[in-house]
């Protein structure tokens, strides 16, 4: 691990990449984290109110990790990334434990609900980072709308709506590759536990759908969420006024 580390590092560097120290510190995070996880987590898998309370906490993570990452500063704008993660998680979660496509336990709800609610955040990140952006260049076109009537809602909805589509490409590439590319956590997971490969493949199915289907939702609601003016960084909701 130590020579990924350095490797990764040392090219960062030679190619001016700006990420240079945050890989070895990711690196680090991501072992102290996972040590610590590991010390609590069995404790999560035996009841299933303490799975929820620690999927709770991750989820409050993710949304404390991609509101940073879109620049979102308010607690308006905090709460709104985490109504549209919500959006998407919760239909997905709530679709998969009631009709019992995985059982309601400890030991399904951590890995299954902490895979979605991740992929939410990924999909928040990319929705938020791409549409700011689209914002802030084309405040020009929003002013053009509104001289011509529309109001502010249809205004960020129809700058924003073209590129919306991004956040969600990743998954949607990584599912429609899936087994020819590669064999995800969900497929491998299932494999070392000792289940057949027609359960790892039913497993991994599932948990991709539900990842496509979710990030579809989270989007969508995102979108809403800046028309509505909730869902913007400080400099955007100052400018975006109707």
């Amino acid at each position: 691990m130590s020579l990924l580390v350095l490797l990764g590092t040392a090219v960062a560097w030679w190619g001016r990449i700006s990420v240079t120290g945050a890989i070895p510190w990711a690196a680090l995070r991501a072992g102290v984290q996972l040590l610590a996880v590991s010390l609590i987590i069995g404790v999560a898998l035996r009841q299933v109110w303490m799975a929820i309370v620690f999927v709770s906490i991750m989820f409050a993570i993710g949304v404390y990790t991609t509101a940073g990452r879109s620049g979102l500063r308010s607690p308006r704008a905090f709460l709104a990334a985490g109504a549209a993660m919500l959006a998407g998680a919760l239909p997905v979660l709530t679709i998969i434990f009631a009709t019992g496509a995985a059982p309601l336990a400890g030991a399904s709800i951590v890995p299954i609900a902490s895979i979605v609610v991740g992929n939410m955040m990924s999909a928040h990140t990319l929705v938020a980072r791409r549409a700011f952006a689209e914002l802030r260049t084309g405040l020009p076109q929003y002013e053009a709308y509104l001289s011509l009537g529309l109001d502010r809602w249809s205004a960020i909805s129809a700058i924003v709506s073209p590129t919306l589509h991004e956040g969600l490409v990743p998954a949607l590439d990584q599912t429609r590759t899936v087994g020819l590319v590669t064999l995800p956590g969900a497929y491998i997971g299932v494999l070392l536990g000792g289940g057949s490969p027609w359960a790892a493949a039913a497993a991994q199915v599932l948990v991709l759908v539900g990842i496509n289907t979710g990030q579809a939702c989270t989007a969508v609601a995102a979108r809403w969420l800046m028309a509505q003016a909730w869902l913007l960084p400080p400099d955007l909701a100052q400018a975006l006024r109707p």
